[in-house]
């Protein structure tokens, strides 16, 4: 079972294939960020596979994989997107897109065969690529005058955070990379020294 602060997703472009009655089901299984990554690398695969019938797809973003979609692309309503996002479902994706490109073999699966179709062509490149858990970190910064240093770099060096960037000029400032699970108690300790300025960046 995950923790609260990781994701599975896949690190890699894989393929997979799946035939059924002369049909070919060539799938693609992309780690994206965006939704226009996830446009880009539709066209991208549209433009590739221009004379095939259908491609259809399903996809989740986010940590929390509050955002998603899938599409039959002309295939009867339920066969294809569907059955491709079940497959993003039981490996616990995200940040995942699952292309399933069709040529018509010239005789009709109907919909049992249409969805194991595009299921096993779903699953077929995701056996092909490598499912990561990947652990969810906070980007701070923290800003400070240059005689509280040591207090700050020892709150970094006792909690083990990474610095990211630095600044010490005339305001010093640095960087640090927290996993978010332990994000609240770092803030506390920072301002529990009420000489520091902690500002969140952002999330990854």
């Amino acid at each position: 079972m995950l923790s609260d602060d990781t994701y599975k997703t896949v690190t890699k472009r894989s393929q997979g294939l799946y035939k059924d009655k002369g049909s070919r089901f060539i799938s693609f299984a992309i780690p994206v960020k965006s939704e226009e990554e996830i446009r880009t690398e539709l066209e991208l695969l549209r433009n590739q596979y221009h004379d095939a019938r259908h491609q259809c797809y399903a996809w989740i973003l986010g940590y929390n994989k509050e955002t998603y979609r899938y599409n039959d692309d002309g295939e009867p309503s339920g066969t294809a997107g569907k059955p491709i996002y079940g497959q993003l479902l039981s490996n616990d994706l995200t940040n995942t897109v699952i292309v399933v490109i069709r040529y018509f073999g010239g005789i009709k699966l109907g919909v049992r065969g249409l969805i194991n179709a595009y299921k096993f062509a779903a699953q077929d490149a995701l056996v092909n690529n490598i499912i990561q858990t990947r652990i969810i970190h906070d980007i701070y910064q923290v800003k400070f005058a240059y005689e509280h240093m040591n207090h700050v770099m020892r709150i970094l060096k006792e909690e083990e955070l990474d610095q990211i960037d630095q600044d010490f000029h005339l305001t010093c400032s640095i960087d640090f990379s927290v996993r978010s699970s332990r994000a609240d108690y770092i803030v506390t300790r920072f301002n529990d020294l009420r000489m520091v300025e902690l500002t969140f960046l952002r999330r990854e």
